[in-house]
């Protein structure tokens, strides 16, 4: 049986997903969210960071729709996610860290303003901002996930932490 907990965690990483709160998850939110990181970072669609962060969202939706889109309506309702995507998933989080890693890799490029590969904490925390989650847990966040102390998160930082976050266990 799902304890509460467990469900109240789970409506709360749907919730990130679903970026316009219209209940389901579908291709859209990856481009809404695409598009904020964008805005926030001054990065336009059509340079080299834009496309990539465009096909790194497209590519994280296709790998979502292709674990959890049940019915093949190219949205993943709240019961889908819960009952799909999130079960499959924390079964094998290497799966989902795969599936993810190309946005979160475009991510922190888009993020990375002196081209080290790495993002500021305070950019990664914008980064997460941006993605739904809340401000004060997003600076927390940012901050735990620079390990070694440096002031920067690079992809080997993130997509771990980003697959744990998502395959909570019950």
């Amino acid at each position: 049986m799902v304890s509460s907990e467990y469900e109240r965690r789970i409506a709360a990483r749907f919730a990130t997903f679903d970026q316009d709160g219209n209940g389901y998850i579908d291709r859209e939110d990856f481009n809404v969210a695409a598009k904020a990181l964008l805005t926030e970072f001054a990065t336009t669609a059509r340079s080299d960071k834009g496309q990539a962060l465009y096909a790194g969202a497209e590519a994280f939706w296709q790998g979502m729709a292709g674990i959890a889109d049940r019915d093949g309506d190219q949205r993943i309702t709240r019961d889908e996610f819960v009952n799909g995507a999130v079960k499959r998933l924390r079964d094998n989080p290497d799966r989902f860290a795969e599936i993810a890693r190309p946005f979160l890799h475009a991510a922190i490029d888009v993020a990375d303003r002196d081209g080290d590969g790495r993002a500021t904490v305070e950019d990664t925390a914008r980064v997460l901002t941006i993605l739904g989650v809340a401000e004060e847990l997003a600076r927390a966040a940012a901050a735990a996930l620079d390990a070694d102390g440096d002031g920067k998160v690079g992809e080997a930082d993130i997509v771990p932490a980003f697959a744990r976050y998502f395959t909570v266990p019950e």
